[in-house]
């Protein structure tokens, strides 16, 4: 079921923090042919898609004003008392993101100040396939709407019933978002791109997805539309020891395997006897769980490694810079300052990955893929640009024209020397 590994090789990370293989360049031909239905025949091309794939034949693309109302009436004020909770956390964290400019003097007569500027337009896809995110929609909205970004355009799979689950629809009507369109995969990513009869084209295409959308939103970025970062399999890490509690990381493992067939979950201790109660509690859970068998998928890619000591853990988690990190030991607080690449770092026995999933208040759209050694998770940053701006009197100009027409001399750019010199 799940591969232990007792005494690696710490020589060999690459062989031993191996990730599941997705190759992307296999499905290109898929996503360019739909992206140039997408941009020739526009709403067309959607209803044929979304009748192709997700078997449901659409009149209107965007979600009408009674759906979003009734969505209210259709799910337990249990779950609408939850997602309010999970609202204020993440608001309140991602608030703090934001910066007031701060104008410095670098010399009398020339200031300078950064400003944030919330980007024009945004789209956000939401999966709702296998399970509908609405939690993604509270962790990409918030901070859409706290940037100030002028429209935030949504998409997400429809049902065989062409419905949109309600837990979506109330999330995203909390929020303030009214575009919400009725298609998903490699379609949606297309209609973001180009925009068409009734999906707007947006600057930024944020979301998670499985291999087609993943590369669809590769594809995208050839026509001159950014994403919020390379995605690929989520993943989860856990590092532990004597003292911790082996049901607790067994249900973390699982809980990151249900995501899906290609996730990933790496146990790294220094006790052998918890890696194999570990994995006891692994094969208890896998009974309880209704989506066992997408997660039994997982766990053939999935590893429990002994290693020798603290040290080598935090060697291997630098080294494979997992999506999530979560540290159950007993000195987890001061391992978790030795973190160099993580995606999010959960700390101590109480901290499980499903509070940064759903309610925590920090965002769980994160790098996956070894790209948390380069990339940040999705923020209030991912949302906004940072336009600096520079004031300069006649003071100012004085004291620093002679620097700047020597540097431009030096460098033979006279006409960045000229446009200095005709103002003397």
């Amino acid at each position: 079921m799940i591969e232990i590994i007792t005494n690696p090789d710490l020589d060999k990370t690459d062989l031993l923090l191996r990730r599941p293989t997705q190759r992307l360049d296999h499905l290109m031909g898929v996503v360019q042919e739909i992206f140039d239905a997408v941009k020739n025949e526009g709403d067309y091309a959607l209803r044929a898609f979304t009748s192709k794939f997700d078997k449901a034949d659409i009149d209107q693309i965007l979600v009408s004003k009674s759906e979003i109302a009734n969505a209210k009436n259709l799910i337990p004020e249990e779950l609408k008392d939850a997602i309010q909770i999970a609202k204020n956390n993440i608001y309140g964290f991602h608030s703090t993101q934001k910066r007031t400019a701060c104008v410095v003097e670098t010399i009398p007569g020339i200031e300078c100040w950064r400003k944030q500027i919330g980007i024009d337009k945004v789209g956000l896809y939401i999966p709702g396939g296998s399970a509908p995110l609405f939690s993604t929609v509270l962790m990409l909205g918030i901070p859409a709407v706290i940037a100030g970004c002028q429209k935030i355009v949504l998409c997400t799979p429809p049902s065989s019933s062409g419905e949109i689950h309600p837990a979506i629809l109330y999330t995203a009507d909390l929020l303030g978002i009214s575009e919400i369109y009725k298609v998903g995969g490699i379609q949606a990513i297309a209609a973001m791109t180009f925009g068409t009869e009734s999906v707007p084209g947006v600057y930024k295409i944020f979301g998670p997805g499985n291999s087609y959308v993943t590369a669809a939103k590769e594809y995208a970025t050839r026509f001159d539309v950014a994403i919020d970062m390379p995605a690929g399999p989520s993943e989860v890490m856990v590092l532990a020891d004597k003292t911790s509690n082996p049901r607790y990381i067994a249900s973390d493992l699982l809980s990151q395997a249900e995501h899906g067939p290609d996730s990933q979950c790496i146990l790294l201790c220094t006790d052998l006897d918890l890696l194999y109660q570990v994995r006891d509690c692994i094969e208890e859970f896998l009974k309880q769980i209704p989506r066992k068998e997408i997660a039994l998928l997982s766990l053939k890619n999935s590893k429990l490694i002994l290693v020798p000591d603290a040290k080598s853990m935090m060697q291997l988690a630098n080294e494979y810079a997992p999506e999530h990190l979560i540290i159950a030991t007993q000195d987890s607080e001061a391992l978790s300052e030795q973190v160099r690449n993580a995606g999010s770092v959960f700390i101590g026995p109480f901290a499980p990955e499903s509070f940064g999933d759903y309610a925590s208040g920090t965002n769980h759209a994160l790098p996956t893929a070894g790209f948390a050694k380069a990339y940040s998770g999705v923020s209030l940053d991912s949302f906004v640009k940072n336009v600096t701006f520079q004031k300069v009197n006649k003071q100012g100009f004085n004291t620093l024209a002679n620097v700047v027409e020597t540097m431009a001399e030096w460098e033979q750019l006279d006409a960045h020397k000229l446009a200095v010199t005709v103002r003397r």
